[in-house]
């Protein structure tokens, strides 16, 4: 374990770093600058762009898919999008740390399951029992239905762009002393925090108001913890629907309500192609529903946001007391 060091500004911005916090630092924000400078970005788009292009015509020629090629160019972007930003832009400590704390609170995955689910169960399981469902799903070739899934995968992902910084916005438009303190507890800066609180000289609170690159490393933090959730509930969802498809989809049902005859999964005789498509079709979508939910309906905010957003008022209170002392004058 690193020492900690006696300089309370040092101090609190290796806390920033072990608590994802990276963009908190001056100095990784400076690096991020400079990633983020348009030479570097597009050549880097360019780059991939070709590549992606080639691999994406490869696969839908090898597998006489033309759906293939986009799926597999947008899939190839993405990920090129993901290994920029955690190495280049410095995002690999934000998502380790966000991932650590979602899956470290997993016991609070029942209730919120509890709570999500009974409402979208029926409403999936209306759609599921659906015949143009099953004929629009099981009709998908695997390059469109990825295509679909990845679809509402932007959907839900600009959905949270729109949203979540409006929950930071909400976090620090309240900053009182009482929470300053309370966020200050247990870190480097208890100590100034007291000091700052009690001099009537000092307002330590007017650094609460979170911008630029640090606002953005909160709401990549929201992101992280709310997509995983989503995830869990949907594969939760997608695991209902291929148990209760096997036991009311038999064969004669399909055979009717079908256009084409369909298959069994490789291996698996008692799953058919179709049911896997329709299954991953409807999981897909609810994920998109509940992503909407969670950040619209008050209950669903609560249980999914709420540990998170006290984390959230955690960074901000020491974030402030971090800047007012860094802007404290020395004296002589």
């Amino acid at each position: 374990m690193k020492p900690v060091p006696a300089d309370p500004v040092q101090a609190a911005e290796q806390w920033f770093l072990q608590h994802g916090l990276t963009y908190f630092v001056p100095e990784q924000r400076a690096h991020v600058r400079q990633a983020l400078k348009p030479s570097r970005v597009v050549t880097f788009l360019l780059v991939v762009a070709v590549l992606a292009t080639g691999a994406g015509g490869l696969v839908a020629w090898l597998a006489d898919q033309v759906a293939l090629g986009p799926a597999t160019l947008a899939t190839l972007l993405l990920l090129a999008a993901v290994w920029y930003a955690m190495d280049r832009l410095h995002a690999a400590p934000i998502v380790t740390w966000a991932l650590s704390r979602t899956f470290g609170s997993l016991r609070t995955l029942l209730p919120m399951t509890t709570r999500a689910l009974p409402l979208l169960l029926l409403f999936i399981t209306f759609l599921f029992i659906n015949t143009e469902v099953w004929q629009v799903g099981s009709n998908l070739s695997p390059g469109t239905l990825w295509l679909t899934v990845m679809l509402f995968v932007v959907l839900a992902v600009g959905f949270l762009l729109v949203r979540l910084p409006e929950e930071v916005d909400r976090t620090d438009d309240d900053v009182t002393d009482r929470l300053l303190l309370d966020a200050c507890r247990g870190t480097p800066l208890e100590g100034a925090c007291r000091e700052l609180v009690e001099d009537p000289d000092a307002d330590p609170a007017a650094h609460a108001e979170v911008t630029g690159y640090e606002r953005w490393n909160l709401v990549i933090v929201l992101m992280i913890v709310q997509s995983v959730q989503v995830l869990l509930v949907t594969l939760s969802v997608f695991v209902f629907l291929m148990v209760f498809g096997s036991l009311i989809m038999t064969q004669p049902v399909m055979d009717a309500w079908l256009t084409s005859p369909t298959h069994s999964v490789p291996h698996v005789s008692s799953v058919s192609v179709a049911l896997l498509q329709v299954a991953t079709f409807l999981s897909a979508f609810s994920g998109l529903y509940l992503t909407v939910s969670t950040v619209t309906d008050e209950t669903y905010r609560e249980q999914f946001f709420g540990s998170v957003l006290r984390e959230m008022e955690r960074a901000v209170g020491v974030r402030a007391i971090y800047l007012a002392v860094r802007n404290r004058p020395v004296a002589s």
